[in-house]
This record gives C-alpha cells, sequence and structure tokens, in this order.
C-alpha cells in the first residue's frame, strides 16, 4: 500500500462561514399548524383497515408495500444469536399490570471493544420492573467478542453484575475520560449510570464522583466535544414527568381495557447539558448553553451539521416540536429547528419522533437527517440544503411507501451491501397493549438505497426479518470481521438478536478507526469523505443516535468493485486536516490525528 499524508490546520471561525438560511426553510417557519399526534390511538381513516394482534398481522403488514415495490436481496441477514452463545432479554416489567408508560420505552445496546483487543464486544441494559409501585432496575450484561464467531457474559467478573440502582433503558459508549479505553453510560428512570473503563477487564460505576447528578427520567443521550477543549461533553435528553403520583387511568381505544397513556398526557421534562472539567468530572451547563425546556426527548444525535468544525445537536422529541441546536462555539447554543426546517414533518405538524440517524443519502456532501416516527407519520428524510437549512423529501426519495403503519425506534444508516450507497434499517413495535390500526409485534425494515431513491428489501419467509417483534434499540457493527456491518437488535421481553451480514456478490470496503489527540480521543465531530472514482463519499462521527443505542466506533464504506479509494480526507474536531491518497481497500485503518500541524 502506497499512502501519502498531508496535514491542515483549517482554523476556525464559525462566524465567518456560516450562510444565511435557504428561503424554504424560511417559509417552513411561518406554518404554524395545531395538530394533536405522535403516540397515542387515533382514529381509522376511511377506506383503512383495522387490524389486531393474530392471524390479521400479516394482511396487515402486506398492506404496507406491495410486492411490485419490494427490491431483490441484496444480501442474508443470518440469525447467529443462538449460534454466538448470546442469551438475553430486555425486560420491562409489563408483567405487572401497572400500564405504565415507563414500560413503553425499551432500551437499547452499545457496541464496544471494551478490552482493546480489535473485536466489537456487546453492552445491554436489563430494564426493569415494579416493587410496591416503585420502578426498580435489571442489571445489564456485558458479552465479550471471543473470537468472531462466539461471545461470552462477562458481567460477573468485568462489573460485579453490572447493578442497577434504577430502572434503565439505553447505553451510550464513549471514552469519556481519554484513557483509550471505551466507557458506558446508562439512562434510566431517576438517574444515569456511568460505567467507567479500568483498562483491565474491569469497569467501575463512577456516576457520583463524575458529578453526574441527573435524577430526572432520561432516555437519550449523546456524546460530543461541544467547547473544543479535547475533552467529551454530554447532552442528556428527558422525557416526561411521570411517576406513580402521576399515573392517569387511561383506556384503549374501545373504552373496554386499560392502556398505557400518551405522551400528551404528560408534561415534558427539561434536557440536561454536562460539561467536562477536563479531569474526568462534569458540571451542569445546561442554562450557560440556552436549551429549551419543553421538549419530550428520545433520540440525541451530536455532529457537525452545518460544516463549520463545531459539533451540533439534534433532538428527536415525541408529540412536540424536535430540536436542532447550532453550536456558535464554546457550548453555546442556537435552536433553529423550526427556521431550519426540521422540527415537525411538511405540514408544520410535530411528529412521534424516536429514532434519528445521519446519511449523506445524495452524495452532496453534507449530512442529512433520518428520523423515524410514529404510525400514520411518515418517517422523516430531511435534505441538508446548506447550513441551517433542510427539506423534508422523504416522499422524494421513495421512503413514505411504507405507509405509516409502523412505529419506527432504532435505526441505523449504513451501507450494507457495500455498493457504496447508504441504506436504512429500522426496528419497529407498538408503544401501547391493545393497539388496533397495526400490530404490537411489526417487522423490521431494511430500505436499500438506488440512485437517491429507496427501496424496501425482501427478505426469505422463515428469516428474522420476515418475523415481528416489539422492537426498540439496534445497532451495527462488524463482528466477524469480514468488511460488512451485522445487525445486533433489542426488543421488549424478548430475547436480542444478532444477525450476521452475508453478501451474495462480493464487494470491497474500507473501515477507519480515529483516534484523536489534539480532539477528544473519539474525535465525534470529525468528518470523513472518500474518494472512490467519481463519487465523495462523507462519513461522520458522531455521537448518539439510533435508538438507546451506539454502533460501532469504526468508520465504514462499501467500495463495490473498487479496490482502493483513492484519496480519504479527515476533518478532525480540532480543525486540523488529514488527507491520505492511495488506499487499499479490505482492510481496517487505524489513524491517529497529528500532534502538529
Amino acid at each position: 500500500m502506497s499512502i501519502s499524508l498531508v496535514n491542515r490546520d483549517l482554523g476556525r471561525n464559525p462566524l465567518k462561514r456560516r450562510s444565511p438560511y435557504h428561503w424554504m426553510a424560511v417559509a417552513l417557519s411561518v406554518l404554524v399548524i395545531i395538530v394533536v399526534s405522535g403516540c397515542k390511538p387515533r382514529n381509522s381513516e376511511p377506506g383503512e383497515s383495522v387490524a389486531s394482534m393474530g392471524s390479521d398481522q400479516a394482511s396487515v403488514q402486506g398492506r404496507v408495500v406491495q410486492e411490485d415495490q419490494s427490491g431483490p436481496s441484496a444480501f442474508q441477514l443470518t440469525d447467529v444469536t443462538n449460534q454466538w452463545g448470546v442469551d438475553f432479554s430486555y425486560r420491562n416489567g409489563e408483567d405487572k399490570g401497572h400500564y405504565a408508560i415507563i414500560e413503553s420505552l425499551g432500551g437499547g445496546l452499545a457496541v464496544l471493544d471494551f478490552d482493546r483487543d480489535g473485536r466489537p464486544d456487546l453492552f445491554c441494559p436489563g430494564g426493569g420492573t415494579f416493587k410496591d409501585e416503585v420502578p426498580v432496575g435489571f442489571p445489564g450484561q456485558l458479552f465479550r467478542n471471543l473470537d468472531a464467531v462466539e461471545m461470552r457474559a462477562v458481567a460477573d467478573e468485568a462489573g460485579e453484575g453490572f447493578p442497577a440502582r434504577c430502572y434503565n433503558h439505553g447505553a451510550f459508549a464513549a471514552d469519556f475520560n481519554n484513557d483509550g479505553f471505551p466507557d458506558v453510560l446508562v439512562t434510566g428512570y431517576g438517574g444515569l449510570h456511568l460505567w467507567q473503563n479500568q483498562g483491565d477487564g474491569t469497569l467501575i460505576e463512577v456516576h457520583s464522583p463524575a458529578g453526574l447528578d441527573d435524577r430526572q427520567w432520561s432516555s437519550a443521550a449523546g456524546w460530543g466535544d461541544f467547547n473544543n477543549d479535547g475533552a467529551l461533553d454530554l447532552y442528556v435528553a428527558h422525557y416526561v414527568d411521570w411517576s406513580f403520583d402521576n399515573h392517569p387511568f387511561c383506556r384503549d381505544r374501545s373504552a373496554v381495557e386499560r392502556d398505557i397513556c400518551p405522551p400528551r398526557e404528560f408534561a415534558g421534562l427539561p434536557d440536561t447539558l454536562y460539561l467536562s472539567n477536563q479531569d474526568g468530572t462534569f458540571r451542569d451547563a445546561t442554562e450557560q448553553s440556552q436549551l429549551r425546556g419543553d421538549g419530550k426527548g428520545l433520540g440525541v444525535l451530536v455532529a457537525d451539521l452545518d460544516n463549520n468544525g463545531l459539533v451540533d445537536i439534534y433532538v428527536a422529541n415525541d408529540t412536540t416540536d424536535n430540536f436542532l441546536y447550532t453550536n456558535d462555539g464554546d457550548a453555546s447554543f442556537r435552536e433553529i429547528a423550526t427556521i431550519a426546517g426540521v422540527a415537525t414533518d411538511r405540514t408544520g405538524v410535530p411528529n412521534g419522533s424516536m429514532g434519528v440517524d445521519l446519511l449523506d443519502f445524495n452524495q452532496s456532501g453534507r449530512p442529512d437527517i433520518w428520523v423515524t416516527n410514529y404510525e400514520r407519520e411518515d418517517f422523516a428524510l430531511y435534505r441538508n440544503e446548506g447550513p441551517g437549512a433542510f427539506l423534508h423529501v422523504s416522499d422524494i426519495a421513495g421512503l413514505n411507501v411504507l405507509g405509516g403503519l409502523f412505529v419506527g425506534f432504532g435505526t441505523v444508516c449504513a451501507d450494507l451491501d457495500l455498493d457504496g450507497q447508504e441504506d436504512i434499517m429500522v426496528n419497529n413495535g407498538h408503544v401501547i397493549i391493545h393497539p388496533t390500526s397495526s400490530p404490537r409485534a411489526q417487522l423490521p425494515l431494511v430500505m436499500m438505497a438506488n440512485n437517491r431513491r429507496f427501496q424496501r428489501m425482501r427478505f426469505e419467509d422463515v428469516s428474522y426479518m420476515m418475523m415481528p417483534h416489539e422492537g426498540r434499540g439496534l445497532a451495527l457493527a462488524d463482528l466477524d470481521g469480514d468488511g460488512d456491518l451485522d445487525a445486533i437488535f433489542s426488543n421488549l421481553n424478548a430475547p436480542l438478536a444478532i444477525l450476521r451480514n452475508d453478501l451474495l456478490s462480493p464487494s470491497n470496503w474500507l473501515q477507519v478507526h480515529l483516534v484523536g489527540t489534539r480532539s477528544a480521543r473519539d474525535a465525534i465531530g470529525a468528518a470523513v469523505t472518500a474518494t472512490v472514482g467519481d463519487r465523495q463519499l462523507l462519513r461522520m462521527r458522531k455521537g448518539g443516535g439510533s435508538y438507546m443505542s451506539t454502533s460501532q466506533e469504526a468508520l465504514a464504506w462499501g467500495l463495490g468493485a473498487a479496490q482502493r479509494v483513492e484519496k480519504l480526507t479527515v476533518r478532525w474536531p480540532s480543525g486540523t486536516e488529514t488527507i491520505l491518497e492511495n488506499i487499499d481497500g479490505n482492510q481496517t485503518l487505524v489513524l491517529v490525528e497529528p500532534l502538529d500541524d
């Protein structure tokens, strides 16, 4: 392999680089439409069938995408959960019969190489139950990847069983103290857990000494260096003000049986932003950062969305406007979601938003935002039109053919078939006990990219992807080291599933593991562009994403038939630019940020 390397300091002047808002996005800001929507039952529309669980489920799922709208398989997803020795279920305490909204959120998982042996491992939050009307947590589990074909549960030796002091949901991996070993933040009802990696195969819980004194109902989170001091900061999203003292009796639509109350029955909770003190501790900078207090957050995405070298924050809220915080430097934010066109759907209505990710679906060199929503709402693809401006293009991209019958949670955008185009995967499942418009258990989805449009992928009838699940979390990782990305699904009260990606035709690939030096070690906020022929393929190192879950650290490209990347351009969060040329494919490249310009 012959590589030439160039480093440049791009410097910083975010105000100078900022462009005027696109006129289309400005036009969206004048729309004021108040509609009740989100995670609550709705009346059937004329001509729309209403189905229940059981035998009706197949007919409902069949209506979502007709046969002539589905594309041929580009790969197989083989369920290897049992083969790999993984046995774990997220539990929500539903069996206690409380019909509490906390049961509906479910949980996710985190991919992290906790022992730094080069193989991705899995951390799984346990969920919770109720004891005398008090939510209590189940312990988590850590699975060590032994040899890329088998995993072993190591919670007892690695974390003394990972006990949970509160009912827990999400897992967000990052090296918060820059020691080279990934740590895990766990969100939940009543507080945070921070599992600090000791570098010797063990993790200890340090939320209190770290200053993470959050006591609210935390859902999603995102790591990122918001003030560019070389240390990771933390954004924590909160959901709603529920407790057993505020636990209304809600009936299902038939007015016969009790059901879980929708989020509109509760006030939202304000989010929190913690800044690092650069010594392993944090301080609450929420007021300084000028955060809004009226969200109901379920998804957080941290990335440089306006290409000014500073990481921004996108928050997916449930039934209220989504947030977009643009970073003006020193962790000072402006919330611009409405004027930028990413607060609501195309008609100005807030959606029941859960999962979130980013991709450059049209290869414009700008990151687009992807959001999963509630049933009868289009999943949202917001095309990036330039700094501070997005356009809702789900219909243009062929994504509105999903029919609105899915309740989308975990989602990932990645090149699943290694053809150079980023595809979309979604884990689906209902949030109420007695739905009537679509079943509780739903099919997962894969939407394959084809020239800036997407087409639903067909799977074998006997596969995991053709069986309904009460889906929640979703993450991707190259678990077996063959260059393509495997999928890990987290479900409610059912086993976690590992699906191995088996390509049906050979393709080349490249993965890049970034190691920051002047930037925070995880390099969250970095933008990396691979030149492959006449294509410029953007990947971004992000914090948060999906739903309650963390995918692998390494950025991944499919090269198709190309055997090498002509040029790889890395823009580090510090402002330095690194250029590599003539990189052979089919390898994982570890790239360390230069200390000097």
